[in-house]
C-alpha cells in the first residue's frame, strides 16, 4: 500500500505529523525524501510535489494520496474523497486592483484573468456564464495586474494579507479549500485503505477531546453523571478501601472548564485531566 504525500512547502510537515500520530511511523525518510517504509510493512510513503499527487493516486502509483482539495480539483482525476484532514484550509478567490474597474465577475466579460488553477478557472467563469480569457502562470501571480499581464486574478488565500499588501481586494470567492485524503475508486474500499482512514480519523477526532479520572464518594455519583456531557456514560470503578469510586468519562474539550466546576460543587476530587491521542468510535 503506497500513499502520495506532499514532499514540501506548508503541507509537508503537518501531513507527516499526522501520519505519526496515527501510528504510521515513518522509517528512513529523511534521507531519501523519496519515499519512507513504516512501521507496518505493508505500508510505504511517497513523497511528491502537492500538484502531482491526484495524478499519482490516478495512475496507480499509489493507492492513497493526501493534498489539498484544490490540487485535485485542478487535476480532473477521478478520486474519491475519504477524509477532511482538517488543516491546511484555505480559499481560491477571485481578485482585483483596489479601486479598480473590477468589482464583480460579469466585469471581466471580456477580460484576462491569470492564475495557477487554469481549470477551476474556467469551470467556474462557466458557471457565471463569463467567457475571460485565461492565462496560466507558475508564480507571482499577485504581480500579473500590476504589469498589465492580467486584469484580475484567481489565487489561493489564507488570511488575505498578501492580496492586500499588493493592493487587491476579493471580488467573489472561487473555491473552500483544505487537505484530503483521497484514493481511486477501485481502491477505495480496500481494507488496508479503510484501515488508514480510521487510523488518521482516530486523530482528528481525539483531538477535540479530553479524558477526565476523578474520584467521587459513592452517594454522589448520581448527581456526578448527571453533569458529565461524555461519549455515553462514565465508566465506574470500586476503589479499594474507601467508600468513594473512580469515575472516568471523555469529553468536549470546550466543556472541560464549566464540567470541573460543577463536578467539585458535586463532590468530586483528585480530578485528572489528560489530552487523548487517538480515539476510534
Amino acid at each position: 500500500m503506497r500513499i502520495a504525500v506532499p514532499n514540501k512547502g506548508r503541507l509537508h510537515q503537518p501531513t507527516t505529523d499526522l501520519l505519526e500520530r496515527a501510528g504510521l511511523h515513518l522509517i528512513d525518510g529523511a534521507d531519501r525524501k523519496l519515499y519512507a517504509n513504516t512501521v507496518d510493512p505493508d505500508v510505504t510513503v511517497l513523497f511528491a510535489r502537492a500538484a502531482d499527487i491526484p495524478e499519482y493516486v490516478a495512475d496507480g502509483a499509489a493507492e492513497i494520496g493526501i493534498t489539498g482539495y484544490d490540487q485535485a480539483k485542478e487535476s480532473e482525476a477521478e478520486l474519491i474523497d475519504l477524509l477532511d484532514l482538517e488543516f491546511g484550509r484555505c480559499r481560491l478567490v477571485l481578485a482585483a486592483p483596489e479601486d479598480g474597474p473590477i468589482e464583480q465577475v460579469s466585469d471581466l466579460a471580456d477580460g484576462t484573468v491569470a492564475t495557477e488553477f487554469p481549470g477551476i478557472a474556467r469551470e467556474f467563469f462557466a458557471d457565471k456564464d463569463v467567457s475571460p480569457s485565461i492565462v496560466e502562470v507558475s508564480g507571482a501571480t499577485e504581480l500579473t495586474p500590476h504589469v498589465d499581464i492580467a486584469d484580475a486574478i484567481i489565487d489561493i488565500t489564507s488570511t488575505g494579507t498578501t492580496l492586500r499588501m499588493n493592493r487587491l481586494a476579493v471580488v467573489a470567492d472561487v473555491l473552500d479549500s483544505s487537505v484530503r485524503l483521497f484514493a481511486r475508486p477501485e481502491t477505495a474500499d480496500d481494507s488496508k485503505v479503510k484501515q488508514i482512514r480510521t487510523a488518521l480519523q482516530s486523530v482528528l477526532t481525539a483531538a477535540d477531546k479530553r479524558y477526565l479520572m476523578m474520584n467521587v464518594p459513592r452517594e454522589h455519583l448520581d448527581d456526578v453523571r448527571s453533569v458529565i456531557p461524555g461519549m455515553g456514560g462514565p465508566t465506574v470503578m470500586d476503589i479499594a478501601g474507601e467508600d468513594a469510586l473512580a469515575v472516568h468519562a471523555v469529553v468536549d474539550e470546550t466543556e472541560v472548564f464549566e464540567t470541573i466546576a460543577q463536578l467539585r460543587e458535586h463532590g468530586a476530587y483528585d480530578i485528572l485531566v489528560t489530552e487523548i491521542e487517538r480515539l476510534v468510535e
